[in-house]
């Protein structure tokens, strides 16, 4: 790596940030599971976006939190991803018991939740307020039965990318020792900015002294020549899969309908086992195109 610490420094540096947290333990090397993959099919609510803002003509949101987890119901999802973007704007404790009862009786499981965040800052108050955020959402979470929350890493703010990796890490691992105490885990995904390469990321995911803290493997968000090479790397430390449906292939503007049986071989491969949650991202109206892509999915996953 020419813009990275090396793995080395990389845990001199964290080590030198002090002890951030009460679990011993690191997350080094890839999960260990048994020998056969098993793949969940869940659905992330950023599917459905735009459906949760009431229209510009002023008509009402065609979605909220509960009308999404009955989607997922009625289209035999296992679990639901509630991407924390999506939920009213002061969200009370009573409202996600509410919420975690609801999905509870429609045999819907959390399959976790997702928030936008950036670690990068220098140290001072955005910093503080990034970490306390993604806090805070591991309470939230441990309210709504869900084991894992999507975080991302961040991009440089006036520093080096190695300032700027060294700032994620410690952040990963004081978050990191918060979510282990709720027993959820954190993934952080792939998403440009300091972890645009697989490469980097693992060496980010590695550092951390968190055995809560892995990947959140993102299907088309690598923009590479080899898109599948990256996927393949960065499996064995996933704890969550995000399916797109679509790969970038030698920069944003080459996007291929993705090779389905292709991406669940890597995660079979990878020995994964949790769950394969599908993104939706493409123009087409989610409650058309939706259902087609869940039911391509669906086979892939015995």
């Amino acid at each position: 790596m020419s813009t990275l610490l090396s793995r080395r420094r990389f845990l001199v540096a964290s080590a030198s940030l002090g002890a951030l947290g009460t679990i011993p333990l690191r997350a080094a090397e890839p999960f260990s599971r048994s020998s056969r993959s098993r793949l969940r099919l869940s659905l992330a609510a950023y599917s459905f976006g735009d459906q949760f803002k009431p229209g510009k003509d002023g008509s009402p949101a065609r979605m909220d939190m509960k009308r999404f987890v009955d989607y997922c119901a009625d289209h035999a999802c296992e679990g639901a991803e509630l991407t924390s973007y999506y939920f009213p704007e002061k969200v009370t404790d009573d409202y996600l018991r509410d919420l975690r009862r609801h999905a509870h009786l429609r045999g819907v499981t959390m399959s976790g939740t997702a928030v936008g965040n950036d670690f990068c800052h220098p140290a001072g108050e955005k910093r503080n307020a990034e970490i306390a955020s993604v806090k805070e959402w591991i309470r939230k979470a441990a309210i709504l039965g869900a084991p894992h929350i999507r975080v991302f890493a961040g991009g440089i703010h006036g520093t080096s990318e190695a300032e700027a990796a060294k700032l994620t890490i410690a952040a990963l691992e004081e978050c990191g020792a918060e979510a282990g105490k709720a027993g959820i885990f954190l993934g952080v995904e792939n998403h440009g900015g300091i972890v645009r390469k697989a490469e980097s990321l693992i060496e980010i995911v590695k550092a951390v002294q968190s055995p809560w803290v892995g990947i959140n493997l993102d299907t088309g968000n690598f923009y590479s020549t080899d898109p599948y090479r990256e996927l393949a790397l960065c499996a064995p430390w996933a704890v969550n899969v995000q399916f797109k449906g679509k790969v970038h292939v030698g920069g944003k503007s080459g996007v291929e309908k993705a090779d389905y049986p292709r991406t669940f071989k890597i995660l079979r491969d990878a020995g994964y086992q949790g769950f394969v949650v599908l993104e939706y991202e493409f123009k087409d109206d989610p409650f058309v195109r939706v259902p087609v892509i869940l039911e391509e999915m669906r086979p892939l996953l015995d």
